[in-house]
C-alpha cells in the first residue's frame, strides 16, 4: 500500500485522466479549453468530461462536494483549493502532486502542493 488511496469517487478517475490529456496546454486566464485553460477552467473542463458539471469559478466550486480539510485524507481527483482567497484550484493527483494550469506565461502541469506559492486551504471530493 505505497501510499496510493482509492480514488474518491467514480468520476475523479476520468477526469484526472482528462486533465492530463491536457498536459503542456498554455494557461490563458479566464479560458475553458481545449485549446487553453485556466485553473477552474481546466478543473471545470475535466469534470465535464467525466459527466459532471460543476461551476465555472473556483470560488464557486469549493460547494462542488464534500469538503476534506485534511491533506492527508485527500483522494486522487479531489479538487484541491489554494491561497487564503480560494482563486487557485487544482486536481490532486497522489503523492503530494497537483495537477493544475498554474498562471499566465505556464502550461497545465503536475507540481508538488508545496510549490504552489500559496497555503492550501482544503480539498472538495465531487
Amino acid at each position: 500500500s505505497g501510499g496510493y488511496r482509492t480514488p474518491a469517487s467514480r468520476r475523479a478517475p476520468p477526469a484526472l485522466a482528462a486533465a492530463h490529456s491536457n498536459i503542456r496546454t498554455p494557461y490563458v486566464y479566464g479560458a475553458t479549453g481545449p485549446s487553453s485553460f485556466d485553473c477552474s477552467g481546466l478543473t471545470s473542463w475535466a469534470y465535464a468530461q467525466a459527466g459532471v458539471g460543476i461551476p465555472r469559478t473556483s470560488e464557486a466550486q469549493t460547494g462542488a462536494g464534500t469538503r476534506i480539510s485534511s491533506m492527508g485524507d485527500l483522494q486522487v481527483g479531489d479538487l484541491v483549493f489554494f491561497f487564503n482567497d480560494l482563486h487557485h484550484v487544482g486536481l490532486y493527483a497522489g503523492n503530494g502532486q497537483v495537477l493544475h494550469a498554474p498562471r499566465t506565461g505556464t502550461v497545465v502541469r503536475y507540481e508538488s502542493m508545496s510549490t504552489i506559492g500559496g497555503p492550501f486551504m482544503f480539498g472538495v471530493r465531487v
